[in-house]
């Protein structure tokens, strides 16, 4: 993790003298997804899609297991920190934090989800407009605390972040029978996702955002769950599936171009897409300091995520930092940390400025 303190100190150093220099600063991230950057709030709802029990979080400060799908921190914890905010991004739901803890930062994003309510159904998890219903009883929180004048300031200058999208593939479109395999070709379920995301950012807009990043999916046939079950093409990587990412995350950056003409000025929204970087990682482990990459950490890291990993299984690696993956969908903190990094420098960075 030697690496990642760098990085973050680099980050922190420029973000003070962008400050000194009386430049525009992000006051919150304000986060909506899945798993990806779910910090707890599938904690306090009725899910097996939970994670807030050891061996999980085992490398998060005090070692604790907070509801976050890692053996740390989730790449908005490493985001918040870059823009000289908090550490770590608090979870909507968690009694523990109040209004004044999510004045700058607050994650709704619940493990499972979906841009397709249906998929939110599997595990009985939040689904995309509970989580903006959940924003919007936090911007009539924040303005009952901060004031109107000071809320509408945060609401429009902060950063809202949104991963979503894998779950919607690899949890329901090709595991559920009957389900929207039966109703759409792959290509027409595409297109329905990204008419929803469209909606969303819309609906962002209109409550006052106007720094949006909107992610795209890493390449999810390299989970270490999907080469487990690649046996005919000896447990490598799910071509298809990682072309299907590819062909995903083209049509939300085509999204973005698109919502960008049409709100003009009004918006400054970018496409965060990690797939490149994700795969160098995984083609190229010892470039980054792993020494694994087709497994995870946590038991035999071929299958097990959530109940599955547990701190009396005996085959968890002792060093997460050598390894990828931390469960069979998840990365380690590392990963996170390189992935945010790499965000952060070549997309991202613009909203220091």
């Amino acid at each position: 993790m030697q690496n990642c303190i760098i990085i973050i100190i680099f980050w922190l150093v420029l973000t003070l003298l962008l400050f000194i220099g009386g430049q525009a600063e992000v006051p919150a991230i304000i986060v909506f997804g899945d798993s990806s950057v779910d910090p707890g709030n599938n904690n306090f709802i009725p899910t097996i899609a939970r994670s807030n029990f050891k061996p999980y979080g085992r490398d998060f400060s005090g070692g604790r297991p907070t509801g976050r799908f890692s053996n740390g921190r989730i790449p908005t914890d490493f985001l918040s920190e870059a823009f000289h905010l908090k550490p770590s991004i608090p979870a909507y739901l968690d009694p523990a934090y109040n209004i004044s803890d999510f004045a700058t930062g607050v994650s709704f994003a619940s493990a499972g989800s979906g841009y397709d309510n249906a998929t939110s159904d599997v595990l009985s998890v939040i689904p995309l407009w509970k989580e903006l219903e959940y924003y919007k009883e936090y911007q009539s929180k924040i303005r009952s605390h901060l004031g109107n004048a000071k809320a509408d300031n945060i609401i429009s200058e902060a950063l809202y972040a949104i991963s979503i999208g894998t779950n919607d593939f690899l949890e329901n479109y090709y595991t559920i029978p009957g389900g929207r395999r039966s109703q759409f070709s792959i290509g027409q379920y595409q297109d329905f996702l990204v008419d929803i995301a469209g909606s969303f950012v819309r609906e962002l807009h209109g409550l006052g955002a106007r720094k949006i990043s909107l992610g795209g999916l890493a390449p999810m046939g390299c989970l270490p769950l999907e080469r487990a079950t690649n046996i005919m093409f000896h447990n490598d990587c799910v071509q298809s599936y990682n072309d299907l990412a590819m062909e995903f995350n083209g049509k939300l950056k085509a999204l973005t171009t698109k919502l960008s003409k049409q709100l003009l000025d009004e918006v400054e929204l970018v496409f965060s897409n990690p797939y490149n970087i994700f795969m160098d990682i995984i083609r190229n482990p010892s470039s980054y300091g792993f020494e694994v990459a087709s497994v995870g950490c946590c038991a035999t890291g071929l299958f097990e995520m959530g109940y599955a990993c547990n701190q009396n299984n005996p085959f968890t690696c002792q060093d997460a930092n050598k390894y990828v993956f931390w469960d069979a969908f998840h990365p380690t903190e590392k990963t996170n940390c390189i992935v945010a990094d790499y965000l952060m420098k070549n997309v991202l960075s613009k909203f220091l400025s």
